[in-house]
Formats: C-alpha cells, structure tokens, sequence
C-alpha cells in the first residue's frame, strides 16, 4: 500500500512539474518578442548614436597613432639639425614655425598666367625652407641642406595630416554628423597607410638613402656614367650620351642631395637650343600601383609624367606641341609607401629593364643620326650623377 501511495505522489510530481515547464515555455516566446520588439524600437532611436559611439572610437586610435608618427617625426627633425649643426639653440621654435608653415595656391578666376603664378610661389616656398636650413645649420654643404629640407617637408606633411584628421575628428564628435564621421573612417585607411610612408621617408632623409621616387633619376645616372654633364637649368644636369647610333641628350636632377630640379625648363632649353630637331623624347617615373601589381614592374605609354604641382609638366606639354616632338613614358610602379621610403630591391631591380626598353623603342622609333632626349624624373637623393 506504501508502495503505491510513493508511485502515485511521483506520477502527480512529473505532472507538475510538466505543466510548469510547459508553461513556462508559453511565456517564454512573448517575452523574446518583447525584448526584440524593445530592441527594435531603441535601434531605430538610438542605432546611429550607437554606430557612432563605436566609429569614433576607431577614428580615435588611429588619431593617436597619427600623433605619435607626427611627435616623433619633429623630433627626429630637431635631432638630426642638432646633430649636424652642432647647437643647442632653440631650435624647437623656429622648427615649429616650419611645421606650420602654408602653401596658399594662385587664384584660378583668371586662368591666364596661372603657371607662371604657380611656378613663383613653388619657388620662393622651397627657397624660404633651405634658407631656414641654412640659419639653423650655417656650416652645412648642399647635400646636407637638400635632405634637411626634404625631412621638414615630410615632417611638415605628417603635422598637416594629424591636425586635418583632428579636425573633422573633432568636428564629428561636437555635431555628432554621422556623415562627417563616415567619410573621415572611409578614408582613415589610406591616410595611415600615407602617413606610416612619410615616417619611413624621415629615416632615409636623415642617412641620405635614395628613395622609390628616384627610379627615374637612377636609370639616368646608369646612363650618364662616366660622362660629363652640365647644369643646364635650375638642379638640373644633363649629358651627350650616344645610344644606338643616335646622340641622346640624358638628363637628371643634380645629386646626391634631395633635390628634383626642374626638369621642364631643362628639356625646354635642349629643345630650344636644337630648334625642335628633336626626333623623340623619353621621360622615365615612378607611378603609382594598383592593388595587385607587383612594386617595380615597368610599362610603358604616351604623354608627359611628371609629378608636382604641374609646372614642369605643363612645360614639357607646350614645348612639345609646339614641335612636334613625340613623347614616351617609362613607368615602373610603386606603392604609397615605397616613393618616400628607401627603395626596395625589385625597384632598383628595375633599371636594367627600362634600359633595354628604352634602347627598344630608340631602334624602333628613331633612325641612326637623330637626336633625342631621354629625363629620368625623380628625387636624386643619394644618386649621383
């Protein structure tokens, strides 16, 4: 009788207990509903606030990466003048003030004159920097004086793009514009990946390394060696070279300081000086890869590259219309990084193919006897002629 009492009270127990869990599983389902529908409603007042909150947070570690990159670039500028010009004075002032200093473009209402406009004010910025060069290290050579003013350059850029990205950070954060943010965190990527490059270009400014922008003048100097050459423009050297039966006038930037001269005068005062006879002109760059290419593959083209506000190029353009000189192009690629920073191996790799390439289409092209001119475009720091 016990026995069948105990089984009895069981079989009530596993009843209860069904019943309960059974109910329980009934309120479960409208208690998620509300909770979504609760989560719903809040995403839909205060998603955007949320995805703002987390994108802030990213743009914000990437601004204090871009600070320190910016800090250690002028202190590494600061060291580098101390070290060379043997003071102490308050050097962090006047670098400072560099550090600050604007380029404000011509007026482009009246395009007329533009270039000339343009060409002055490039001018008188990069006299003023290696004049403030010259103040702070008095007893440096030209080289020297080139490479310091290609670092404050680089330390000049990393400080405008800490204090841009800072302001539309900051802007974003006061106006909460989800647009301003959007835009800032689409772009974020590339402005680290060009600011890491200006940080590396800092280092091969201070030891006077060649750089990826200086392919082209590379590839010149494998040409002019052993030649005699002669400023013929501002920065600017050129050598007779006789290449394939053909005399080739083969011009560079003067080195081994950081310095690009100006290669559009110099090829307007060869074509000037031979008046036009001229059967080919071919300019050797660096050009930017696309994602997926390798760094140093070189291609070919037509035109004018030229880097820099434009100047030089517009020159080439007008002296070759004017002439009817054909224009070739030599490219070898490089990523953002490589052009500022030391160059790599399978850029300097490059050379003996853009010879061979340009020996190719002299052949190809031109006839024994012509004249052509052959400009290796580029930075000439640590390559001399």
């Amino acid at each position: 009788m016990l026995k069948r009492c105990t089984i009895l009270m069981s079989a009530e127990t596993i009843s209860t207990a069904g019943q309960a869990l059974t109910s329980g599983n009934d309120l479960i389902g409208p208690i998620l509903q509300i909770l979504w529908l609760g989560f719903f409603v809040a995403y839909m007042f205060y998603g955007q606030r949320i995805q703002i909150k987390f994108m802030l947070k990213e743009i914000e570690s990437s601004l204090f990466k871009l600070q320190l990159i910016r800090d250690r670039g002028r202190s590494l500028a600061i060291s580098t003048i101390k070290e060379i010009g043997k003071t102490n004075s308050d050097l962090e002032v006047r670098i400072d003030r560099i550090l600050e200093h604007l380029y404000i473009p011509p007026v482009e209402l009246d395009p007329a004159g533009i270039i000339k406009r343009l060409e002055h004010i490039v001018d008188v910025r990069d006299f003023r920097l290696k004049d403030e060069v010259k103040i702070m290290v008095p007893q440096a050579n030209e080289t020297q004086i080139n490479n310091l003013a290609n670092m404050l350059e680089a330390a000049l850029a990393l400080n405008q793009i800490y204090k841009l990205v800072r302001h539309f950070y900051l802007s974003g954060k006061k106006t909460s514009s989800f647009y301003i943010i959007l835009q800032l965190q689409m772009i974020l990527p590339d402005i680290m990946k060009e600011s890491e490059a200006y940080a590396s270009a800092l280092t091969a400014f201070k030891s006077g390394q060649p750089i990826g922008d200086g392919i082209g003048a590379l590839v010149a100097a494998r040409l002019m060696n052993g030649r005699e050459n002669r400023e013929i423009a501002q920065d600017i050297v050129v050598s007779e070279v006789p290449i394939e039966g053909r005399l080739a006038y083969v011009l560079k930037a003067k080195g081994p300081g950081g310095n690009v001269g100006k290669p559009g005068e110099a090829i307007k005062q060869i074509l000037e000086e031979k008046e036009g006879k001229i059967a080919r002109m071919i300019i050797i760059d660096a050009a930017q890869k696309l994602e997926g290419e390798k760094p140093g593959e070189v291609i070919e083209g037509t035109g004018v590259a030229i880097g820099g506000p434009g100047v030089d190029k517009f020159k080439v353009e007008e002296v070759a219309t004017k002439y009817k000189v054909p224009l070739d192009v030599i490219l070898i690629k490089e990523g953002v990084g490589d052009v500022v920073s030391a160059m790599r191996k399978e850029i300097s790799d490059s050379v003996d193919d853009v010879i061979n390439r340009i020996n190719r289409i002299i052949r190809e092209t031109t006839k024994e006897g012509d004249s052509i001119i052959i400009a290796g475009i580029g930075n000439t720091m640590g390559i001399a002629q």
